[in-house]
């Protein structure tokens, strides 16, 4: 799948580019409940998602009380 056919923004997670959402996808993650069961070095070994993505969600789970695992 090309990242051009990836939606800007899926679920309820923040807008954080169509490489790291095709990642996520791929991963079957559309959630940010689903975001908060991984650990930010699983997130960052995923192949499009880079630092500033995990930062974009840190934030989004913060707002809500979640947070990574550890």
């Amino acid at each position: 799948m090309s990242t051009r056919d990836v939606p800007a923004q899926i679920g309820d997670l923040p807008p954080i580019g169509r490489p790291a959402n095709s990642a996520l996808l791929h991963a079957g993650i559309s959630t940010l409940d689903q975001v908060a069961g991984l650990r930010r070095r699983d997130l960052l070994a995923m192949h499009g998602v880079g630092p500033k993505a995990v930062r974009i969600l840190e934030a989004a789970l913060s707002e809500r009380g979640l947070a990574f695992e550890k």
